[in-house]
């Protein structure tokens, strides 16, 4: 228990430079460019994760709004109710929901635009079209390929994810004890190695999958959802308002 406290404590101190909104942002921007130039390049060897059907994208990228809330939830309620009323509490909860439409919503929309921008080809090569297949799911159900405007949803979902566990992780406490200190920890713990699970597989999506384009859309949207929201909605007076910025004492 000594040993995760202490890892807590130095965690802390690294998320709270991110907290300034300065390090994680200019992260997923970089690798975003830089990544995409190495992919155009050729530059980077396939490996285990240039397959998409390798452990992390499976079980845990292409259901990583799940493993957010999973962890979230939990931790805003119990972080959040330390020596604060019930509203406070329900009102950062809101956040959550306000998240989970941004991300319904956004991946929905990608959908719709390969789906409005696509073709059905018989081969990767593009050689032979199948105008009369219409629908991604019919071309796909038949053994086509379907070609369209294929925004990141990865690029998306990695950096929004990333950014709003960053920020719900501010409202960590110095000093908590009793039953909500072990869990607390544990959930802080597993926040920081999910983050920077999300960083290592958006290098991964960034170096060997989409086009530059569909990649600088999806961390854009990803970016910006973040921004509005938590730098510009939630300082506002009608909203779920911000995490706690200052870290308290308290015995519980």
């Amino acid at each position: 228990m000594a040993n995760m406290d202490k890892i807590v404590r130095k965690l802390r101190v690294i998320w709270k430079i991110s907290a300034d909104r300065v390090l994680l942002p200019c992260a997923f921007s970089l690798i975003c460019i830089l990544g995409s130039f190495l992919k155009e390049q050729d530059l980077v060897p396939k490996s285990y994760f240039s397959d998409t059907k390798n452990v992390l994208n499976l079980y845990f990228v292409k259901v990583s709004w799940g493993w957010t809330l999973f962890l979230l939830v939990p931790f805003v309620v119990l972080s959040n109710s330390l020596n604060r009323p019930p509203k406070f509490v329900l009102r950062r909860l809101c956040s959550l929901l306000v998240a989970t439409a941004v991300w319904y919503i956004c991946v929905n929309t990608f959908e719709l635009i390969e789906e409005a921008t696509g073709s059905c080809y018989e081969t990767s090569t593009k050689e032979v079209i199948r105008g009369e297949l219409t629908s991604k799911g019919v071309c796909r159900k038949n053994g086509f390929v379907w070609d369209g405007c294929d925004i990141s949803g990865h690029s998306f979902i990695l950096s929004y994810s990333a950014l709003v566990i960053s920020e719900e992780m501010a409202a960590m406490v110095a000093d908590v004890r009793g039953f909500r200190k072990p869990l607390l920890n544990v959930l802080y713990l597993s926040m920081s190695v999910i983050v920077y699970l999300w960083l290592f597989m958006f290098v991964s999506t960034s170096v060997y999958f989409h086009s530059p384009l569909d990649k600088f859309i999806g961390t854009a949207c990803g970016l910006l959802a973040w921004y509005l929201t938590y730098r510009v909605w939630y300082r506002k007076r009608l909203s779920p308002g911000l995490p706690p910025q200052r870290q308290i004492k308290l015995h519980a």
